[in-house]
């Protein structure tokens, strides 16, 4: 599955792998949301045009109604909260029981507490407020096997307007000879209709219905067959988990515990079966019915309705189940596989969107012959189903031949996607098809182990873009994104290991530290053993684990196995949390030719983890001379080891230390000359580092190193130092003042044309002021947002006659096309023309007003825009309004509208926002609408962290209206909290009463408690 990224620090022109869902913990940065990460953007529904009434009174109480509570269970919510808030402040109850220990006595005791409800009659026209649950903690040191096992499901689906029938015929196995043990099924917001073990109605005295479970208290030994009839309401899901409607169409959205709101069931991931589904509904209103793997039987019914019967000959587990209805159209093509394999490929979407789709299907195709040339990996199916809906909480997800992506990552088209969308779009069709293997074929064991699916899928995706595309750019954007997203989730109250060790929600841990930087410890793996060694290991993998749910000590193991190795302490990268910091201090022996590197490291302490034990780091490096070029490299002396160099007698010139101690040196042999060393090269392992490098060996290695990545790090590197300096200066009152070598060093490399047009768009582009602010001990936004513009408008002023010229030399009137080059030329004149825009001259300003007028497609237009609204007045307004009468009748272009000007650093935005959200194109109910309005908002430092608080309490408000729609965005909104202490006093002080008054709201959801208690906790 696919997190969307909150997009606070990307590119306002570039998106990321949309599937993380939208995280907002970093302090933001330089250029901002780009509808990037994620995660997303939408149409509002037909006829929901919220009222003008102010910013808290836009919704009625039909936004969020909920399924009632029984009527045994209703209490006053005052007394409720109360009684809540006093169990808060005692202790945090554990869920530490297997279903063994559950007995019939304690779910009558849990019943008088409720969260999610148990419906009883049809929800009524008003709702109640819900009674809470106290929270339970799960632990990863608790598993234990399911007592039971689920060999195949037949689900029955009869759609209606009203409401929805829903009929699961289960073949029931124990999971241990002589298991006698209830059985205990997850259930959330259903009405039971009926219950039947071996075709015989349950008495009530047999089983046990809750908010959470239905427990049958003594099934029959052996294998049985349950049959469980349900009613659900899935035009009234506004989570938009399990079944639920969006703009008329049925979808699903299991993943990670979706599957209980549609039927009872043990709802977790080792529970694999094989699945049958038959959808019956109207054929006018759903002509279309889709379910997972191949369709064996269809026909009309009585009263104008027809069925589908679908049948999955792979087991998977419950999240990996999908059904679509509704009015759609497709695009179909074809694919013969290696083994040829004719596999049918459809696209499914609105009739009038099909012409967007052609991108999407050469991604696919695409995809599809990168997983058999590199990986080996077939597609084992004969059809391939992708759906498009608007309405959707993350970015796409991966169900077993039925994936279901939210529209920004299907749709594109020249005049309305940019080219960070075409890139998303190849990158998020990939990930999830790659997931047919890592993730469905070889699944999760539990929902802890959820990195050995998406960190290695991540890191399938990440090779996948740059095979495609420009390695060097893939690899110093997804570096970006890292620092910008997770390094301040590994310093901050929502710390936790790639393999987090316990959660409330699990919701919540579907994170930049999961995905992004388990693909960097994936990514590990291949830079110690070569490309053939890490195919070695997955091929190991894929055949001792294929249709069983693992572990990664599994991926681990078969890594390791498969190249006769040992890593010792690497799996710490699964249980530590934190960014190590490696500190490394050179020297250099004429007399003997030696060249010393004395490395150090220490990982900083986290929440639940004070103390922490080395780590094992993987340190490319290579060794440059005088003359900038690379050094042979021969051997190597370390702890007592002379270790030679070699390469089947090629020379070496970049080699991988294994730095596992908490201190240790490495000293090459015969080196003639002091070299410059290339540490980290290509960024071999997510740390912060810290070097005796000076400025005149980065200005060296920015103007030679032959690692590309390394190249831009030393430019990166000088103006963090360069940025830090001069916000001290500007606290202390002092005349700001730009190092002349730092302009010459970006003028150098504004000029080279040997180098890749987007890689010198890169390195010409400053580091975020979220990456500034999380160098300093109290953060300022204030500080580094005037820095930084004074020196972007100081290098447009220094560099305006190159950055004239580059904009003219890459101006083309081509038609658009979708290839590495044309998008590096885009890349690069954009980058120079916000540059020379930030100088708000009349010169500079009528250029992006001419850009902007005469772009032929949305990449230069869009980016034209963003240019001139950099600058308050009637030229950015005239601008803005232009392209919302342009557009308006495109909803992911109007996303990207509302996103432009929510990251706006103008000031005082917060009012503009609140505006926007009484805007008819908005509706809070729709995911991609809020991460764009609301998640860009947070994704401007100096707006969100105003020191008038307005900014705070903006955001404040706005969670609790979430929550009441949708907790799992709710949550990813709260998390903009997370890291308030790094703040001065008075900031402190107002994010913190904002953080109290959520989690003193009544009726809160489990999703936004965690993260806002374990913020305040901090």
């Amino acid at each position: 599955m696919l997190l969307l990224m909150l997009g606070f620090g990307c590119s306002i022109f570039s998106y990321h792998r949309a599937a993380y869902p939208p995280y907002v913990e970093s302090e933001s940065c330089s250029c901002r949301l780009g509808f990037g990460m994620a995660r997303r953007l939408i149409s509002p529904c037909q006829g929901c045009g919220l009222l003008n009434a102010g910013f808290l009174g836009v919704f009625s109480s039909s936004h969020y109604q909920r399924l009632p509570l029984s009527s045994s269970n209703r209490s006053s919510p005052g007394k409720n909260c109360s009684a809540y808030r006093a169990n808060l402040r005692k202790e945090v109850s554990h869920w530490t029981r297997s279903a063994s220990s559950l007995s019939l006595h304690s779910l009558k005791l849990v019943n008088k507490r409720t969260t999610c409800s148990v419906a009883t009659e049809p929800p009524p026209a008003a709702t109640e407020e819900p009674e809470m649950d106290l929270p339970k903690e799960i632990f990863l040191k608790d598993y234990t096997k399911p007592d039971y096992l689920f060999d195949a499901v037949d689900l029955q689906f009869q759609l209606g307007e009203e409401k929805t029938i829903v009929t699961s015929k289960i073949a029931v196995s124990p999971g241990t000879e002589g298991n006698s043990s209830p059985l205990a099924l997850h259930g959330c917001d259903l009405k039971l209709l009926s219950i039947k073990v071996n075709g015989k109605d349950l008495k009530s005295e047999e089983y046990m219905v809750d908010s959470r479970r239905l427990i049958v208290s003594r099934p029959p030994a052996g294998i049985f067959n349950l049959e469980i009839v349900t009613e659900i309401y899935p035009q009234l899901n506004t989570s938009l988990e399990g079944l639920y409607k969006s703009t008329g169409n049925f979808s699903t959205q299991c993943e990670a515990e979706g599957f209980r709101k549609i039927t009872y069931f043990q709802d977790r991931p080792d529970v694999m079966a094989k699945y049958t589904c038959r959808i019956e509904a109207d054929k006018t209103l759903y002509p279309v019915l889709l379910s997972n793997g191949n369709l064996v039987e269809q026909g009309d019914l009585e009263g104008g309705k027809h069925y589908a019967l679908w049948e999955d000959p792979f087991k998977k587990p419950s999240y990996l189940f999908a059904l679509v209805a509704g009015q759609l159209e497709c695009r179909e093509d074809s694919f013969i596989t290696c083994s040829g394999r004719k596999v049918t490929l459809r696209i499914w979407t609105p009739g009038q969107d099909l012409a967007k789709t052609a991108h999407a299907m050469y991604s696919l195709k695409a995809a599809m012959k990168w997983d058999e040339e590199v990986f080996g990996l077939e597609y084992d199916l004969d059809l391939f189903n992708i759906v498009v809906v608007p309405d959707f909480n993350m970015g796409a997800m991966e169900n077993k031949s039925l994936n279901i992506f939210q529209s920004r990552l299907v749709l594109a088209s020249p005049e309305t996607a940019t080219d960070g969308d075409y890139a998303a779009i190849l990158g998020v069709i990939g990930h999830e098809y790659f997931h047919n293997w890592t993730g469905n074929r070889v699944t999760c064991r539990d929902w802890f182990q959820l990195t050995l699916k998406e960190g290695l899928t991540v890191f399938r995706d990440q090779e996948f873009s740059s095979d495609l595309g420009c390695r060097t750019v893939k690899r110093i954007a997804d570096v970006s994104k890292l620092r910008t997203y997770q390094f301040p989730q590994d310093a901050g109250p929502m710390a936790h290991p790639i393999r987090p060790h316990s959660y409330i929600k699990m919701d919540n841990f579907y994170t930049v530290t999961v995905y992004e930087k388990g693909a960097e410890v994936v990514r590990m793996y291949k830079t110690m053993f070569g490309a053939s060694g890490f195919r070695k290991g997955m091929d190991l993998y894929f055949q001792r684990h294929d249709g069983q749910a693992v572990t990664c000590e599994d991926f681990y193991a078969a890594m390791c196995d498969a190249n006769n190795a040992q890593l010792p302490n690497f799996l710490q990268w699964y249980s530590q949390a934190g960014t190590p910091t490696v500190k490394v201090s050179s020297s250099y022996d004429a007399s003997s030719h030696t060249f010393s590197l004395k490395f150090s490291q220490e990982v900083p302490p986290t929440p639940g983890q004070p103390a922490k034990e080395p780590m094992f780091i993987p340190v490319a490096i290579g060794l440059v001379d005088s003359t900038g070029k690379d050094m042979p490299l021969t051997s190597i002396y370390s702890d007592g080891i002379l270790q030679a160099i070699t390469s089947e007698d090629q020379a070496v010139f970049t080699t991988v230390l294994r730095f596992n101690k908490k201190e240790e040196e490495f000293i090459f042999n015969n080196i003639p000359e002091k070299p410059v060393p290339s540490l980290l090269r290509g960024y071999s392992a997510p740390i912060r580092l810290d070097s005796d490098l000076t400025e005149s060996d980065l200005f060296f290695l920015l103007a030679n190193d032959s690692d590309e990545f390394n190249r831009w790090e030393a430019g990166q590197v000088l103006a963090r130092k360069l940025m830090l300096s001069l916000v001290a200066d500007f606290q202390q009152q002092q005349t700001l003042s730009l190092n002349p070598k730092f302009v010459d060093g970006l003028r150098t490399i504004l000029r080279n044309t040997s180098l890749d047009k987007e890689f010198i768009a890169k390195a010409i582009t400053l580091p975020g002021q979220g990456e500034i602010m999380d160098m300093m001990p109290v953060a300022d936004p204030d500080a580094v947002h005037a820095v930084r513009t004074f020196i972007k408008k100081e290098l447009a002023l220094q560099l305006k006659d190159d950055l004239l010229a580059t904009v003219t030399s890459n101006r083309s009137s081509e038609a658009y096309t979708f290839d590495h080059d044309s998008m590096a030329r885009r890349a690069l004149k954009n980058t120079c023309l916000a540059y020379l825009a930030s100088l708000n001259e009349p010169d500079t300003t009528e250029l992006a007003l001419n850009e902007y007028k005469s772009a032929t497609n949305m990449t230069e237009q869009f980016s034209a825009l963003a240019a001139l609204s950099q600058n308050p007045g009637q030229v950015r307004d005239d601008a803005l309004l232009d392209f919302y009468n342009k557009w308006q009748h495109d909803y992911l272009v109007v996303s990207k509208w509302f996103a432009l000007q929510a990251t706006s650093d103008i000031p005082g935005n917060v009012a503009n926002v609140q505006k926007l959200l009484a805007h008819p194109a908005f509706d809070m109910r729709n995911p991609n609408k809020v991460y764009s309005l609301i998640g860009g908002f947070c994704g401007s430092p100096v707006n969100f962290h105003a020191k008038d608080g307005s900014g705070y309490k903006f955001l404040g408000e706005v969670v609790l209206q979430l929550d009441k729609i949708n907790p799992q965005v709710a949550s990813r909104m709260v998390s903009a909290f997370s890291r308030w202490r790094r703040y001065d006093e008075t900031r402190q002080a107002l994010a913190k009463a904002q953080l109290e008054m959520i989690v003193s709201a009544n009726g809160l959801s489990e999703n936004v408690y965690e993260i806002a208690t374990k913020s305040l906790a901090a």
